[in-house]
């Protein structure tokens, strides 16, 4: 015979695997409901079980139903708070087949899944479902997303949340879904440097979401909102006749960005992990150098004095130079570049940033040495455009 059958998994000779067989059966008992020994109530909906087989399958289970308390009496009915009906039926189904299905599900649902796989302890279903709603974040779900990642500390949908905000910052200031952020997912959202909307927009968008949550402290919230950042009309026309900020507050800020160097400032900025944004891909262009095109999309491996690269002439007052400027403002610690290697001159340099093209922060000063080919350059992490 041949063990080649489509619903049937491959097993080296000699061995036997009807696992398959073993989920349908033990599946069947669920439908069929048949030889049930206790009985759980979700949204008045009464979903027959075997304890055997709840035990089995969670220690949760197993220390309710054989603990010796009220649940353990035979033929006992157990309320069940704070899941619907439809994440309990998914459940059940998952601790009798140990399969779930979660595309025609609605978010809502597979977050109230979600809570009951980390609830009663599934730490693989926790993770196959996390998995999952990376794939599906939009607009109107990351806000709740986010929210239920945080409480049940789930790094990796923590993280593809939180990037997702952040290449959608506006969008998702204006959604629904921020008014509902527990205080803490919220103010986990806007004190990150990577949420680079503008404060403005910050600050409305707070706003909105404190006259939402009337019990919440608003002071706390307020103190997310990076006042320097905004204009001196905006603070005057906005921010002031809010009520939410002292006129002491205000004052503060307009003296703090009056005396203050302007990279000093806590500026936001977008953050890509691990990808060049210095391309016409991100929206940078070279504002100053020669053969501009180059920089973006030269040509690594085949270069010579026509082609593939940028430059500029060399003066003695070392003004000359080559200057980026990126599609928006953005966070880097990271510059790799390759400095002419063709014959065997060596090279001096350093490398500036800025916000404004005015105050510029040297990161990388390789005046003094003589420097070809490859740099890459490590730097702390600084907001600039």
């Amino acid at each position: 015979m041949s063990n080649s059958h489509p619903l049937r998994p491959f097993t080296a000779v000699g061995e036997i695997d009807h696992v398959h067989i073993l989920s349908e059966h033990i599946g069947a008992l669920l439908i069929g409901e048949e030889y049930g020994d206790v009985t759980f109530v979700v949204e008045k909906k009464r979903f027959p079980a075997h304890r055997v087989i709840l035990a089995a399958r969670c220690q949760y289970f197993r220390a309710l139903l054989y603990g010796g308390m009220r649940e353990s009496q035979p033929e006992a009915e157990i309320p069940l708070q704070d899941t619907t009906a439809e994440a309990f039926t998914m459940l059940l189904k998952y601790i009798y087949t140990g399969r779930a299905t979660l595309t025609d599900e609605k978010e809502e649902v597979l977050l109230d899944f979600l809570s009951l796989a980390h609830k009663y302890g599934f730490p693989e279903l926790e993770d196959s479902t996390s998995e999952y709603l990376c794939t599906i974040l939009n607009i109107q779900n990351v806000c709740m997303t986010f929210d239920v990642a945080s409480l049940y500390s789930l790094p990796k949908l923590t993280c593809m949340c939180c990037m997702f905000m952040d290449r959608n910052a506006q969008e998702v200031l204006s959604s629904e879904g921020f008014l509902s952020l527990s205080k803490t997912a919220l103010l986990n959202i806007v004190l990150r440097d990577s949420f680079a909307a503008p404060e403005k927009d910050i600050f409305l968008a707070l706003l909105n979401w404190c006259k939402h949550n009337s019990k919440e402290n608003h002071a706390e919230i307020m103190q997310a909102v990076r006042l320097p950042l905004m204009s001196l009309t905006e603070l005057l026309n906005v921010v002031r006749p809010s009520g939410l900020l002292s006129p002491d507050a205000i004052l503060d800020a307009i003296k703090v960005r009056s005396e203050s160097r302007d990279m000093d400032l806590n500026y936001r900025g977008m953050l890509i992990p691990e990808e060049n944004i210095a391309t016409m891909k991100y929206g940078a262009q070279v504002v100053k150098g020669e053969l501009k095109s180059a920089l973006l999309d030269g040509d690594t491996q085949n270069y010579d004095l026509d082609h593939g690269f940028s430059r500029h002439p060399i003066d003695d007052d070392c003004r000359s130079g080559i200057e980026i400027k990126l599609g928006q403002p953005s966070i880097i610690n990271h510059v790799r570049i390759l400095l002419w290697d063709r014959d065997s001159r060596s090279y001096s340099y350093f490398i500036e940033v800025s916000m404004d093209e005015l105050d510029w922060v040297r990161v990388i000063d390789h005046s003094q040495y003589l420097c070809r080919s490859w740099q890459k350059l490590y730097f702390p992490a600084r907001v600039c455009r």
